[in-house]
């Protein structure tokens, strides 16, 4: 039957020829399918390996990426190898082809979270820092809690968190204030410019061997810092075992316990002295002329009589008569490690559970 051009025997022909290829081509098909399956079950039963999970077997996230890398690689060499089974190695230039501008694609979307992604994989491996490391990063301040695959999280001294990508820790400048568990303090003291700077050198390092969680090796040491216009700066220099010590209160008992050593050996720490030279004069005296051109006293005249005095007693650099005496403790200070941030830090890896790619027991970059 021929309707308007349309040859319904031809249709059915070619119909039934397709359908001879197929049910030909079926055997080689379904070996085809055994193929991929098989290479499937083979990527399987490597990825679980014992050599690929000794080789990543500080990192759980590592171990788990080998595994699912090398699962996908065998299965898509199995589909590759039944295509050309098929004789259809132009479909698989035209998947790669079009795999490839995906991917392309994909890469420009993704380009932040790709990168993320990628540096915290490095950093798993490498473990540039430790849990509970006090560091510096980009000019954040804070102490390690977890690394994950996409942000390194600090806690800031204020008890904070602060999520940080890994692209911009891993291209970033880092502080460790931990690693090496001695650290350097330092203070600055200024004396009078006629005292014996010797001594006052002396006075001061002496004071700070004594101090509890000041090390003895490396001893501590004092320089002249710097001569300014009423005294001379002196510089401290102590260093804090901070596995025992906390840095921080070793510092302020070492600032309470020099100035009061150089108070006891009356050294003079004067306070900054200023010149002044009116040109003109001031209101105040053009108002005591007035007055005393009208005879009448000025309600103002004493006290600014004994302000002046005061004030030129203390740019003289003469002490004013003292009506008492401050009383100053000298009870030492407990300057053992404050443990309230890593506590903190603890708990919140213990919620975190398997999502932290740091190692503690790791070797370090």
């Amino acid at each position: 039957m021929q309707v308007s051009g349309f040859d319904s025997n031809v249709v059915l022909t070619r119909l039934t020829e397709k359908l001879y290829e197929l049910l030909a081509a079926l055997p080689m098909l379904l070996v085809a399918l055994v193929l991929v399956w098989a290479f499937w079950m083979a990527g399987r039963w490597l990825s679980q390996r014992a050599l690929l999970n000794r080789v990543a077997s500080r990192n759980p996230f590592l171990r788990d990426l080998a595994q699912t890398t090398t699962r996908w690689i065998i299965t898509l060499v199995g589909i590759v190898v039944a295509l050309d089974l098929l004789n259809a190695t132009a479909v698989v230039g035209a998947i790669l082809g079009t795999a490839g501008v995906f991917g392309l694609a994909l890469g420009f979307a993704f380009k932040d979270t790709l990168e993320n992604y990628l540096a915290g994989v490095l950093m798993s491996l490498r473990q540039p820092f430790a849990p509970h490391d006090e560091v510096v990063i980009d000019g954040h301040h804070g102490s390690v809690v977890s690394l994950s695959s996409r942000a390194t999280v600090l806690m800031t001294l204020d008890g904070n968190h602060l999520r940080l990508p890994n692209a911009l820790v891993f291209r970033s400048v880092m502080l460790n204030y931990t690693r090496n568990p001695a650290r350097r303090f330092e203070l600055d003291v200024g004396v009078g410019v006629q005292e014996d700077l010797v001594e006052a050198m002396c006075i001061g390092t002496d004071k700070l061997a004594t101090l509890d969680g000041v090390m003895v090796k490396p001893p501590p040491r004092a320089f002249i810092q710097s001569l300014g216009d009423s005294n001379v700066q002196i510089r401290y220099y102590g260093w804090v075992d901070q596995r025992t010590h906390d840095f921080l209160l070793v510092r302020s008992e070492a600032i309470r316990t020099v100035k009061l050593a150089l108070d006891d050996a009356g050294m003079d720490m004067p306070e900054p002295i200023y010149r002044v030279q009116l040109t003109e004069s001031t209101a105040l005296e053009a108002e005591a002329k007035r007055a005393k051109a009208l005879d009448a006293p000025t309600p103002a005249d004493a006290p600014v009589a004994s302000t002046a005095l005061t004030r030129a007693a203390s740019r003289s650099g003469r002490s004013q008569p003292a009506t008492s005496q401050p009383v100053t403790s000298r009870a030492p200070v407990d300057t053992t490690r404050i443990t309230d941030l890593d506590e903190q830090i603890a708990d919140d890896r213990r919620k975190s559970g398997a999502d932290d790619l740091l190692d503690p027991v790791a070797p370090r970059e």
